[in-house]
């Protein structure tokens, strides 16, 4: 895909076939994240990639609204520091949004859908993925081939108009 398309076809997944993600594919996601551009080169992400049906079972339960893990062929934990500083805790949150993107695109490119959850138990999700202490696991992206309609370039979002977003020289 090209760029644009690939950046028009991502959209939230939340239901996925039963197909196994290849590991050079999974592996490139990986790397789009790894290479994400972040302030200062600080590079503040460590990823958990999980396949394991049963840890993806349990993954699905940190959060609330994060069921759509369970049956997803992949996750990705986004784990950061554990920062007290206000602004080096918001620096790292806006570095791995920049990696999530990346990877997010990176897997609609190869026609993979990705979503994407909070974490609300940390213990949790530190004991089921052996995340250390002093380390937080900012969220989870899960990853799979759309269970409804493959993704495609163009996909109509829902979205305020280009002319009430956009503001040029000024509000």
């Amino acid at each position: 895909m090209e760029t644009w398309d690939a950046i028009t076809a991502r959209r939230n997944v939340r239901e996925f076939s039963d197909r196994a993600i290849a590991d050079a594919d999974l592996d490139r996601v990986l790397e789009a994240g790894r290479i994400a551009p972040s302030s200062q080169n600080n590079q503040p992400w460590d990823f958990v990639a999980v396949t394991d049906r049963n840890k993806l079972g349990e993954l699905s339960t940190v959060w609330r609204g994060g069921g759509h893990i369970a049956n997803a062929a992949a996750a990705i934990a986004m784990v950061i520091p554990d920062e007290e500083e206000p602004r080096v805790r918001e620096r790292n949150r806006f570095d791995i949004g920049q990696a999530t993107m990346q990877m997010m695109i990176t897997a609609a490119d190869l026609g993979i859908g990705s979503g994407h959850s909070a974490v609300g138990d940390q213990d949790l999700a530190r004991s089921v993925l052996g995340v250390p202490v002093g380390k937080l696991v900012a969220f989870v992206m899960d990853l799979g081939y759309p269970a409804d309609r493959p993704l495609a370039p163009g996909t109509r979002l829902t979205r305020r108009a280009f002319d009430e977003v956009v503001h040029r020289n000024g509000w």
